[in-house]
């Protein structure tokens, strides 16, 4: 089975990579992605803009966080549902006014 760095995500050699070290985070951020870095074919590092990398780990943080899991499923369960409230309803039971 492929993994996504095998499929989808472009692959420099780190030889090439070098040569263009200090063009590469225009280049990833103008599409928000990451290269993979190789040495004789094989990935060996990735490479990507500081925001995605942050939201990585934001992200292995909260579905490594069970409770936090279990409220999101919930909340897409609601959703799904139509167990909704708007905004305008929040704010006035929070007595918020604009």
């Amino acid at each position: 089975m492929a993994s996504a760095w095998e499929t989808g995500t472009e692959h420099i050699p780190i030889v090439k990579a070098r040569a263009m070290l200090t063009q590469l985070p225009e280049l990833l951020a103008e599409e928000n992605r990451a290269v993979a870095l190789t040495r004789r074919g094989k990935p060996v590092l990735a490479v990507m803009p500081w925001e995605l990398f942050e939201s990585i780990i934001d992200t292995m943080e909260i579905m490594g966080d069970a409770d936090m899991m279990a409220a999101l499923r919930q909340g897409i369960r609601d959703v799904q549902e139509g167990n909704i409230v708007s905004l305008d309803e929040v704010k006035a039971e929070l007595g918020i006014n604009d």
